[in-house]
């Protein structure tokens, strides 16, 4: 498959490139470095050329203090180390932002009551649940851990966690206890935060067993501390109001090594116990601010709401926006109650100026005929940003068409493994359907092919060649880090392989298929996932789909689509033929599905992703607890419908 050309739908004027943050760090860098750096493709061919000087520069823009003289101290993958003697504490920036004149955080319920936490009441806050912590003995090292919607109490829990160099862990409430105890049990933690519960789809869900289910899993604990959202009680738990009390007194923080951890994040945990994941303070500090201020140029005027929840790393990524002064936002409400175009109707009502969401979110939009720009006044949103598929081109220009021509999308993809993203969108770089803008500043980002070549043009192996700061410092219990190495860096020795499928286009942009372990491989001809998605579900009458290719025992491949259609509809043989015309059009002839099959619906992992390997294995003969925790995806009575199909 070779790149072609793709006309944009937005270009950035000459005033959005002067007005940017990233043209003021490139004036900044040049300077500083003696270069010339005229555009966005000079400035990362810089950034990745001299990662010291880069990293360096991001240091010494966003004014972190002292910085070491040594910046990579050794460049190997894994191990890299960076900025040895540093000591510092992601918090400090947080508390650098402080302010009077706009809210820290604006929290929104399904209902439309909106509560806000200025920063003195949210640092206040933090700091008085950081004196309870230390009365509790919590020291640097020390894990505390959040079962928790997305509100603000888990925001202010982390920063106080972080404040003292303990290490925080969360995971969202629509786990069962034993998915939150699969994650959270592994750290033997100290102190958990929690709730009795959420409201969402306009239920209330009622957590108090499963909290105490979760508790006996967690022998360790020295406290529970809870928040009371619906009236629940928990014996022998401390109040959240009480244990977060603001006493006036001095803020403190813990200064840190550079790679001291920060929070442990997890896989996903479809194919055994989910890894967890150590980020430090110093390297996630750096990103972040790289993310927030340069890519997404978000500052101290913006208000900055992602659809997200605390089992996802976007939580953290918007938790960032408190690094650059940004307003963010907390819902832990559907993005569909009570109709379709919710986020919308929020970001209207919250005065949102950068709103996330995701691939299916604008798809269902776009299939339930909204019409945000006539529906909400939406004149604050100046950006939007996508991830957790890919988008196809056709939802790129729905968004281009339904919400504004002159808002840029920014699609990103990256990972859990970074807690940020490899390539995405830049604000002095232009937008095309179906494509990622350029990769990320300091991403050594390439397309490999079968021998390990860089690539462009044509679909390769997406690798990073050199270390990002926000690399995993390690996984948890894995003492020798051969579960580290053999999950990026066993195809390719001393490069990280991500396992996705790009095309690094002429232009330098990036268009991403999808995953490398679920490839299509039709008479040697490789096709991403993403490709037929982005095809078929475009189609009216389609409301989801996924695409297998089953090697079989006889040496066959057989390769079924199954699609979720409208309730109560029937899959005909016209319905049939038109997306196989579709596919054999849009995407190509050899990858055509042999059979074109009705599912009552398409299981995803908590964050949305598609469980392509083990409906596949499962499809191979494997049982579903063969193949995956059945805890860690969203409707597991679906896998009993593969299995039976199967069979």
């Amino acid at each position: 498959m070779t790149s072609v050309t793709v006309a944009p739908q937005w270009v950035p004027t000459a005033q959005d490139i002067a007005q940017a943050r990233i043209t003021d760090f490139a004036r900044f860098v040049e300077s500083r470095h003696a270069v010339s750096l005229p555009d966005y493709r000079t400035l990362w061919q810089w950034s990745v050329d001299d990662l010291a000087g880069f990293w360096s520069a991001v240091w010494d823009y966003f004014a972190l203090g002292e910085r070491p003289a040594v910046v990579l101290a050794d460049a190997d993958m894994p191990g890299a180390r960076w900025f040895p003697g540093a000591r510092l504490n992601y918090v400090d920036q947080v508390i650098r932002q402080a302010r009077t004149d706009r809210p820290a955080i604006v929290s929104v319920d399904e209902g439309g009551t909106v509560t806000e936490l200025s920063w003195a009441e949210m640092l206040g806050r933090a700091a008085g649940f950081a004196r309870t912590l230390r009365e509790l003995g919590v020291r640097p090292g020390d894990r505390v851990v959040g079962y928790l919607p997305d509100i603000p109490e888990a925001v202010i829990a982390f920063l106080a966690t972080a404040s003292l160099g303990a290490v925080w862990s969360a995971c969202g409430q629509d786990y069962t206890a034993k998915a939150a105890l699969d994650r959270l049990g592994q750290l033997e933690p100290v102190v958990l935060v929690t709730t009795d519960g959420y409201r969402f789809g306009g239920k209330e869900h009622h957590k108090v067993a499963e909290i105490e289910a979760l508790r006996e899993g967690l022998p360790g604990l020295r406290a529970t501390v809870l928040v009371s959202r619906l009236g629940g009680g928990i014996d022998g738990a401390l109040d959240w109001d009480e244990a977060s009390a603001d006493d006036g007194a001095q803020w403190r923080t813990e200064r840190v090594a550079f790679d001291h951890p920060l929070w442990v994040l997890y896989s996903s945990g479809t194919t055994g116990l989910p890894k967890g994941i150590v980020h430090g303070h110093g390297g996630v500090l750096l990103e972040h601010l790289k993310a927030m201020a340069l890519q997404f140029d978000i500052g101290p005027e913006d208000t900055f709401f992602w659809y997200t929840s605390p089992s996802w790393m976007m939580w953290n990524f918007q938790v960032a926006g408190l690094l650059v002064g940004a307003t963010i936002v907390c819902y832990p409400g559907s993005p569909t109650a009570p109709r379709p175009d919710a986020l919308w109707e929020l970001a209207a009502q919250l005065g949102a100026t950068v709103l996330g969401a995701s691939p299916g979110y604008v798809l269902a939009c776009a299939k339930a005929d909204a019409v945000p720009r006539h529906d909400h006044d939406l004149s604050a949103l100046r950006l939007i940003g996508i991830t957790g598929s890919a988008l196809p081109a056709s939802s790129s220009i729905w968004l281009r068409d339904n919400v504004g021509a002159h808002i840029p999308v920014a699609s990103i993809s990256g990972g859990t493994d970074v807690v940020s993203a490899f390539a995405g969108g830049a604000p002095t770089v232009p937008v095309r359907p179906g494509e990622l803008s350029a990769p990320y500043l300091g991403v050594a980002l390439e397309a490999w092919d079968d021998q390990g070549k860089p690539v462009h043009g044509v679909v390769g192996e997406l690798v990073v060649t050199k270390p990002m700061p926000s690399m995993p410092i390690r996984f948890w219990n894995d003492p020798d880090g051969s579960r580290y190495r053999a999950a990026y860096f066993e195809d390719y020795p001393d490069v990280w392989r991500h396992g996705d499928w790009i095309t690094v286009t002429d232009r330098h942009s990036v268009i991403v298929h999808g995953r490398s372990d679920s490839t299509l491989n039709r008479h040697g001809i490789r096709m991403g996932s993403a490709d037929i998605y982005q095809a078929v579900e475009q189609l009216p009458d389609i409301v989801d789909s996924l695409v297998i290719g089953a090697e079989q025992p006889d040496g066959g491949y057989w390769m079924p689509l199954f699609v979720v259609l409208p309730t109560g509809a029937t899959l005909t043989d016209a319905m049939k033929a038109g997306i196989a015309a579709t596919i054999r059009t849009e995407v190509s002839p050899r990858h055509v599905p042999d059979e074109i099959i009705a599912a009552p619906g398409v299981p995803r992992t908590k964050t949305g992703k598609k469980l392509e390997v083990p409906i596949k294995r499962i499809l191979q003969g494997a049982t579903p607890s063969q193949v995956l925790d059945t805890t860690a995806i969203d409707h597991p009575a679906l896998l009993d419908w593969y299995a039976q199909f199967r069979r």
